[in-house]
C-alpha cells in the first residue's frame, strides 16, 4: 500500500506542513503567555489590561512567527551541537 493509497485522516494536514505548523503553534502559544504577563505587569489586573492585551498579543505574534521561521534552522544547529544524536537500536 503506497502513501497515496492510504486514506488521509480527516481534518489533518499532510506531514510536509509540520515545518510551518510547529513554529506557528509555538509562536501563538508563547506570545499569548508572554504578552499577557508583560501587559499584566505593566497595567495590573484592570479593565485596561483586557482592552490592551489583545493588540499587544497580535503585535507580538506578527513579530514572533516570522522570527521563529527565520531562526529555527540556527536553533536546530545549536541544539545538534549541544545534544547527543540518538543511537540506532
Amino acid at each position: 500500500m503506497t502513501s497515496s493509497d492510504r486514506p488521509r485522516s480527516r481534518g489533518k494536514l499532510p506531514a510536509r506542513y509540520a515545518a510551518v505548523v510547529m513554529p506557528f503553534t509555538l509562536s501563538v502559544l508563547m506570545t499569548f503567555v508572554v504578552s499577557a504577563i508583560a501587559t499584566l505587569k505593566s497595567l495590573g489586573p484592570t479593565p485596561a489590561f483586557i482592552a490592551t492585551w489583545p493588540a499587544a498579543w497580535a503585535i507580538s505574534w506578527v513579530v514572533a512567527f516570522p522570527t521563529l521561521l527565520a531562526v529555527l534552522p540556527l536553533v536546530r544547529r545549536i541544539v545538534a551541537l549541544v545534544v547527543e544524536a540518538p543511537r540506532p537500536n
